[in-house]
């Protein structure tokens, strides 16, 4: 299948984003975000269509993460506006100077140009991504996964919609409905017309991906977090963070997946824990390390841990424990079995607490905090296209500012080098 059209189109379409006015970008935003609210009854009747289709064998992580509703649709909404209201990165002169000849120089923000973005089972991930990609001048190809397809369906008309009524061209979007896999292959070698690869799934989707493109990708790894609880951390406090981190959504690549404990608290504090998350609507089964075993031994949600449960991101209602015996023990830890994303030290130590931020290599390290907070909307972007894991280009969310790049300009009066 040949899409040579499609994606010269698309990459003809940033000539007009690189110079359209941040009033009509951002109209765009504020168009889309009406659209969601006015065409709410036809979002949510998609989505029940994907839902449907999912069948019963699905997880109730993986549903939720499929799942839109009225408060969903109105947060995306939220997302929309807050994005418009964000300083236009575009332009930006991040230096200047005059050089001995009386040359003018200038770096300034330019988008990317067209990004193609793949992802999985959650709708919304299409709206941030387009509203993150339009603002910063970059054209967009979206393929969401086949779990989704009906709901982003209706995204991609209703984007198409809101650039045609605000005079940009339709072709800044291209939203493959599609599901042959055999199109993503054909789109990694299309380096001509595409300029960077976002891929933000599983393991499988990463790879593929890294070993397929001819274009350059910033690198959306899994979320395998992990919170360490020092033996002088305010109890009440690591409870509730811990219970926020592993259960308000444990669906995405923010959620913890491993806890660390001081072996001088987890006698009683592990207990009290198992408490907390096993009465909940949704109990969390345990994968526990021998020391951790012997403490909760007899709870019936708790198992022994295997040779591979460190290294497995759930994304679901389950969690790794291990009792260890200090900060160099649980960093030791994390640097063997961690994805780079995510880390947390609960501690009332701040010397212990920059330690941990300072030897952990992660994109976001939390002092007394959830890793739920990872993600764009939350840390005042608007919205991300994922979280990078890599270290090149840009580093954990990915907002509006890391979807630009830096070019010179240079103003000149008759100066020849000599």
């Amino acid at each position: 299948m040949n899409h040579t059209d499609v994606l010269q189109k698309i990459k003809h379409s940033t000539k007009a984003l690189r110079s359209s006015s941040i009033q009509s970008r951002n109209s765009v935003l504020i168009t889309l975000k009406n659209k969601l609210i006015s065409n709410q009854t036809e979002i949510l009747k998609a989505n029940e269509t994907d839902l449907v289709a999912l069948g019963s064998d699905a997880t109730s992580a993986f549903r939720d993460r499929l799942m839109l509703n009225p408060k969903r649709l109105q947060s995306m909404a939220e997302s929309l506006q807050q994005v418009a209201e964000l300083t236009d990165p575009l332009g930006e002169v991040v230096q200047e100077r005059v050089l001995s000849n009386g040359l003018k120089t200038k770096r300034i923000r330019s988008p990317l140009g067209v990004i193609f973005m793949i992802f999985e089972s959650r709708p919304n991930v299409a709206i941030e991504a387009f509203s993150l990609a339009l603002k910063s001048g970059n054209a967009l190809i979206l393929r969401g996964g086949k779990e989704s397809i009906t709901t982003v369906s209706v995204f991609y008309k209703l984007m198409q919609e809101s650039l045609k009524e605000n005079n940009l061209p339709e072709s800044a979007l291209f939203g493959i409905t599609d599901p042959d896999r055999t199109i993503v292959s054909e789109l990694l070698k299309a380096k001509s017309f595409i300029d960077v690869v976002v891929p933000r799934g599983g393991d499988q989707l990463i790879e593929f991906v890294v070993e397929n493109s001819r274009i350059p990708i910033i690198k959306n790894d899994r979320g395998l977090c992990h919170i360490y609880v020092h033996d002088d951390a305010n109890i009440e406090n690591a409870l509730k963070i811990i219970e926020n981190a592993k259960v308000q959504r444990p669906g995405v690549c923010n959620s913890m997946e491993t806890l660390l404990v001081h072996e001088k608290i987890a006698s009683s504090f592990l207990p009290r824990l198992y408490s907390i998350l096993s009465n909940g609507p949704h109990p969390v089964q345990w994968f526990a390390c021998g020391k951790s075993m012997k403490i909760l031994y007899g709870k019936s949600l708790v198992t022994l841990i295997s040779p591979t449960s460190f290294d497995t991101e759930y994304l679901d209602y389950k969690m790794n424990v291990k009792v260890v015996s200090d900060v160099d023990e649980a960093i030791d830890h994390i640097e063997k079995h961690g994805s780079k994303h995510s880390e947390a030290i609960l501690t009332q130590n701040e010397t212990l607490a920059r330690k941990f931020q300072n030897e952990v290599d992660a994109a976001c390290v939390y002092w007394n905090a959830s890793t739920r907070f990872t993600d764009g909307f939350e840390l005042g972007l608007g919205g991300e296209l994922g979280i990078s894991t890599q270290k090149l280009h840009v580093r954990g969310p990915v907002g509006l500012r890391e979807l630009t790049s830096i070019r010179w300009i240079m103003d000149g009066s008759g100066q020849v080098r000599v």
